[in-house]
């Protein structure tokens, strides 16, 4: 198995957590075969946006597939 990460960054008006489940829920919409996911950093945007926007950066793991050998 052979494993491609990729950084996301979830966002949300109520706390770390729901950034995060932002982020962990976009990337199984999209993504195939996800398989772990690492949080690594977290933040607050509190400049360009009313009252607070929690974000919350995540390595998303997955699995690439073969490509299918054409004859």
């Amino acid at each position: 198995m052979v494993f491609k990460k990729i950084t996301l960054v979830g966002r949300s008006t109520e706390g770390f957590d729901e950034a995060t489940d932002d982020a962990i829920d976009r990337a199984e919409e999209t993504l195939d075969e996800v398989h772990w996911v690492e949080v690594t950093e977290f933040g607050v945007e509190v400049a360009a946006v009313e009252g607070r926007e929690y974000q919350a950066e995540v390595e998303v793991a997955f699995e690439l597939q073969r490509a299918e050998q054409q004859e």
